[in-house]
Order: C-alpha cells, then structure tokens, then sequence
C-alpha cells in the first residue's frame, strides 16, 4: 500500500466517531441528533440513536412536548416520549445477549446525563469518547468517582 494513503488513514477513534454520526441520522429527536456505537477490540457490539421506542410514534410526527412547554435542555427527562442513543445502545445489547464490559462507547453529540451515566457505569464500559461535551455536573461527578474515561474528540 501506499505509504501516503497509510498517512492519512483515520485513527480508530475517528473512524467509529464518523460512524457515531451517520447513525444519528436516524433520529427523530426535533432538539438534538445523537448517535452511538459500542465497541469492544475494534469490533462493532451494538448501536442507538434517540428516538422514540420501536412502534410509537416519533416526535419529528407529532411534536415534541418539552419543546412546546419550553423545558430547558438536561431537564424534565421524565416528559421526553425518546430514549437517549446510549439508552439504546443497551437495550440493543442486551435483547441480542451482547455484554458491553470492557468495552468502548462513541457518542457522536454530547457527553451522556446523569441517567445515562448511571447505566453506562453498570454496563461496564472502560472508556467513553464523544464529540462534544454536555454541563452535567453530577454526570461527570459519577464518571469520575466510577474512574469512567471520558474523552472529548
């Protein structure tokens, strides 16, 4: 192979990010597109998007509550009809019998929040990569005392 071609190769953290990002192509979420991949020694385990559970409708369909009650972002989570990528990417996991320990998460969109942070821990990830960083103090208190990797890319 080219030496030059081999240069400008993505690193892997850059390749499963672009993939991060064309999985949240699928989202239906009116405020933000997320995406997520789990991997474990470069191979593909599970991914999600937010969105609605399978079967509901979605709210690019039929509106989103929280915006029409102009709830700020990170609050209320309890309104949202969605489910964050990450909340996917478990539950993914999980209906095929996938473990997600040792593995690594790639969030194309912000740092996971405190309700996902608290899964992410208990599946056992060792790293999470995103692309951009979200202001959840106690997401990041528990990422810490977890000794959870976190990495802005």
């Amino acid at each position: 192979m080219d030496p030059q071609v081999m240069n400008n190769r993505k690193s892997w953290d850059e390749y499963f990010l672009d993939l991060a990002q064309k999985i949240s192509e699928r989202s239906t979420c009116i405020r933000r597109q997320i995406g997520a991949i789990a991997v474990r020694e470069k191979r593909i385990l599970a991914t999600g998007y937010n969105g609605a559970p399978s079967g509901l409708k979605h709210c690019l369909d039929i509106g989103c509550l929280r915006e029409k009650l102009k709830v700020q972002s990170g609050q209320r989570h309890e309104l949202c009809r969605g489910l964050h990528a990450e909340q996917n990417v478990i539950i993914q996991a999980a209906r095929f019998g996938i473990s997600l320990e040792g593995g690594v998460l790639y969030i194309h969109g912000a740092t996971p929040c405190a309700i996902c942070a608290k899964m992410l821990i208990n599946v056992g990830l060792v790293k999470i990569i995103c692309s951009q960083a979200y202001p959840d103090k106690l997401a990041n208190d528990l990422f810490i005392e977890a000794n959870l990797d976190i990495k802005i890319i």
